[in-house]
């Protein structure tokens, strides 16, 4: 049988009855999946599996301990035939055939009727491939393309809604990690590719929004230090707004949406409006930016905990220790005071201090000092947001640290360009 010679389509079997012979491993298998299709299952065969009993112990189908008879065909939509033996396959397929019944012979897949699919489910979305006969190469297929749907590689969007929508859509606070498409989760990029609405941060995966399909609306409303031009009050109503119109909405941000990102009240003003709200943590850049130059948050023998903040007031309430890693977010223009504010506290000028600036990406720069000399080096070299800031003995691990370390030489590193600044 070529494989032009195969129509592709779906049966819909709820509430339908269909005819099962055999009693192994393969009929429990496609028992199941007809089960799971809704329809009402009878299974032929003189011996049963432990699954198959199970199903039939849980009335969950009927089974006929008994040899097939060309009789047990009458009334049914659909037959599978699988009780390896050939003779017998064969008998009820020509059976079936007789009665205008579609049939799926086990025992012969090119003299079948019909073939079974190899079938997975995403969400609503259920595939179901052939390929030529060859049941593994089609469960490889199929399994690549779960895969890929799973992970948001292919679009699992909407085009038509369904009957029963009510109107209201939903949001997503989905964090995008720190920039690097790569570090967005997989439930993240998944529900990137099924939303009708994109509410998009500065910061975050930006090159995934040019992977969106052409109908789907970007609002922008992203931030940088001091200028707002879309108030977080504004922000709520949209995804309110956007939702209620039955939209599928994301909310694209940087890092992880309850990291120091306003995520918890997006969500707390999403729910007292009624709207359904998902929460996707993302990569936050308190810990995985300073990973991008070497530089763990804790390490043995250097730090046992780690505190992040995002200015210099916050700064009294942290141990002002070099064993205990301090990360500053959005610190960048507050960098003199917050290190004045740390000297004060009776932390070391020696401490040692490094700056990422555009973690994970192409420009990404490394800048590494001391408490006593990182602001003069920031300026010098013209340190610039997003950046994290990290204090303690840990910046000691980072690749990027100069071997002396008391020295009054550091670097600033260029990925593929260094360069040397010195103080």
């Amino acid at each position: 049988m070529a494989i032009q010679d195969i129509y592709p389509t779906a049966l819909r079997l709820l509430g339908r009855p269909v005819l099962v012979v055999g009693g192994g491993p393969v009929a429990a298998r496609r028992a199941k999946g007809l089960l799971d299709a809704g329809a009402k299952v009878t299974v032929v065969a003189p011996l049963a599996s432990a699954d198959l009993r199970g199903l039939a112990d849980a009335g969950l189908l009927a089974w006929e301990p008994r040899e097939y008879r060309a009789s047990d065909l009458d009334g049914v939509w659909f037959v599978q035939t699988a009780t390896g033996v050939a003779a017998v396959d064969t008998r009820v397929a020509a059976d079936a055939e007789a009665q205008r019944l579609w049939c799926v012979n086990a025992s012969d897949h090119e003299a079948s009727a019909a073939w079974t699919p190899a079938v997975a489910v995403v969400d609503d979305i259920k595939i179901a491939i052939n390929a030529g006969g060859d049941p593994r190469r089609a469960m490889a297929l199929r399994d690549a393309v779960a895969t890929a749907l799973e992970t948001g590689d292919l679009p699992l969007r909407r085009h038509r809604k369904p009957g029963t929508v009510t109107g209201k859509g939903t949001v997503a606070l989905v964090g995008g990690g720190p920039g690097d498409t790569g570090l967005i989760t997989v439930r993240g990029r998944r529900l990137l590719g099924q939303a009708d609405v994109v509410v998009a941060d500065r910061l975050g995966p930006r090159e995934l929004l040019n992977e969106l399909a052409p109908d789907v609306r970007i609002i922008e409303v992203g931030k940088t230090p001091g200028h707002h031009p879309v108030p977080q009050a504004e922000i709520n109503r949209i995804l309110v707004e956007e939702a209620l119109a039955g939209n599928h909405v994301v909310r694209l941000k940087g890092g992880d949406p309850y990291v120091l990102g306003r995520g918890g009240e997006e969500a707390e003003f999403c729910r007292q409006h009624g709207v359904e709200v998902e929460v996707v943590s993302g990569v936050t850049s308190a810990i995985s930016v300073p990973a991008a130059a070497g530089i763990p948050v804790t390490h043995r023998g250097l730090a046992k905990g780690f505190s992040v903040v995002t200015g210099h007031e916050e700064l009294s309430e942290v141990p002002a220790r070099p064993d205990h890693t301090v990360v500053l977010l959005m610190g960048v223009a507050q960098l003199r005071d917050s290190a004045a504010a740390l000297a004060g506290a009776g932390l070391a000028l020696d401490t040692p201090v490094g700056i990422v600036e555009n973690g994970y990406l192409p420009d990404q720069r490394v800048t590494i000092g001391t408490l006593g000399t990182i602001a003069d080096q920031a300026e010098a070299v013209g340190v610039a947001n997003p950046a994290v800031i990290v204090i303690g003995d840990v910046v000691r691990v980072s690749p990027f640290a100069p071997q002396h370390f008391k020295t009054a030489d550091y670097s600033t590193i260029t990925p593929n360009k260094p360069r040397v600044a010195t103080i």
